[in-house]
């Protein structure tokens, strides 16, 4: 029990503004302080809304670096032991409070409702009147830097600081009542099921594995692997680079098929040279090798760790015998062809376009749109490749390609050029 007199400074980012709704908290941190403000400890965590992530060019988030994060129902535990006792401090209080009253009653163990939260922003009306209620104005009263903004972590550092400010400026006196009110509440204890303490916490800057996928398979496994496996491990390179992107969610399927099917990393990467070569042979069978289909063959090669001197190699082998086929290869520059006519597509997450104008393009292309995920679709496009939409995660249980919404410009100039 980390039960300690003092404050605990808060700061929520979420997925949008309704707590009562959908929105979620996707990271959280806490800076702790003794009586006069003076900082003790402080930590912080992405958390996994099992949800679209919303406006992430506002908090910096994506799919990508959530997907592992813990629940917040995982973090509870630790998060009752840094409250419990101190005062929570916040800028907008009434947001952070909100939200992670709505994650408490989630994880079913309520808030406490007399839990004192302290207001930086309010209060800055009485302390520093003028400056203006951003927690950039008034960190600027103070000449507190504010960096990171909208990182959790950046936001509690910045507020624990100005804490600090107002009670140099008030006296100790005036936030007695908020520590004798803190000590005084009492807080259901859920119970804790890491290993150790804040051992589910994830940080920010650690939560994205952003090493290529080949590194992050074995690098040697017992001789298992036949041609059979190889083959359905290319079946599943082709359905991840039907948008040539890899996204995390793929580039982990194809970490977990090839450790199940014993393909190890030396195996896997003579595959996906393989796979480079016999794009470049079909790229060259007509005799000409494009600016596009050069461009899609050099986006593959980089994408399977595939060397520049192999690439290159492959890319100039004209006239001669290619290599020996391991699986049937995509044509370079024809991902599209994938998507047969006719498909039903599902779209999820908020894209750069009203959904309505690709809806209506997707069906004068010639294809189907749904608006829920079952086996009978045939891809789903999301806002972000690594979505944690409720219909990303269904089309991956399905096997269904999820990809980004760029793949939406190709699929439909493609099916203009077969057309025309």
């Amino acid at each position: 029990m980390m039960s300690t007199r003092g404050f605990a400074v808060v700061d929520v980012e979420s997925t949008g503004l309704f707590p009562g709704g959908s929105d979620r908290v996707i990271e959280l941190a806490v800076v702790t302080t003794d009586e006069l403000g003076s900082v003790t400890g402080e930590w912080e965590t992405v958390v996994n809304p099992r949800r679209h992530i919303g406006a992430g060019h506002v908090h910096g988030l994506d799919g990508a670096t959530l997907m592992n994060a813990p629940a917040f129902a995982d973090i509870l535990p630790d998060l009752v032991d840094v409250l419990d006792g101190r005062a929570i401090v916040a800028h907008n209080a009434s947001f952070d409070r909100r939200f992670l009253a709505a994650e408490f009653a989630r994880a079913r163990a309520p808030l406490p409702d007399d839990a004192p939260f302290v207001c930086t922003m309010r209060l800055a009306r009485e302390i520093i009147p003028g400056a203006g209620r951003s927690l950039a104005d008034c960190c600027a009263a103070f000449d507190v830097e504010l960096s990171s903004a909208h990182h959790a972590l950046g936001d509690a550092r910045a507020t624990a600081e100005l804490l600090a400010g107002y009670i140099a400026s008030t006296g100790a006196a005036m936030w007695r009542p908020h520590l004798e009110k803190a000590a005084s509440v009492s807080w259901r204890r859920p119970e804790h099921t890491s290993p150790a303490p804040f051992s589910a916490w994830m940080p920010r800057a650690t939560a994205r594995d952003d090493r290529h996928f080949l590194e992050r398979m074995s690098a040697a496994l017992p001789e298992v692997s036949a041609p059979e496996a190889h083959l359905d491990y290319l079946a599943l390179l082709d359905r991840c680079l039907i948008d040539r992107h890899v996204s995390q969610h793929e580039a982990v399927e194809l970490i977990a098929l090839a450790d199940e099917l014993g393909v190890d990393r030396p195996t896997a990467l003579a595959l996906h040279e393989s796979y480079v070569q016999q794009l470049a042979a079909v790229a060259w069978a007509d005799g000409v090798l494009t600016a596009e289909e050069r461009a899609d063959i050099e986006a593959v090669a980089r994408m399977l760790g595939v060397s520049d001197e192999l690439r290159e190699r492959a890319l100039d082998a004209r006239g001669r015998e290619p290599a020996t086929p391991v699986a049937p290869a995509p044509a370079a520059g024809a991902a599209a062809s994938a998507i047969a006519l006719g498909s039903i597509v599902v779209l999820t997450g908020a894209m750069s376009r009203p959904r309505e104008q690709w809806e209506a393009e997707l069906v004068a292309g010639g294809f189907r749109i749904a608006s829920a995920v079952s086996k009978n679709v045939g891809l789903v496009v999301a806002a972000d490749p690594d979505s944690l939409s409720g219909k990303a995660r269904k089309a991956r249980e399905y096997g269904i390609p999820v990809v980004g919404e760029s793949y939406l410009d190709v699929l439909l100039s493609q099916r203009v050029e077969a057309g025309s």
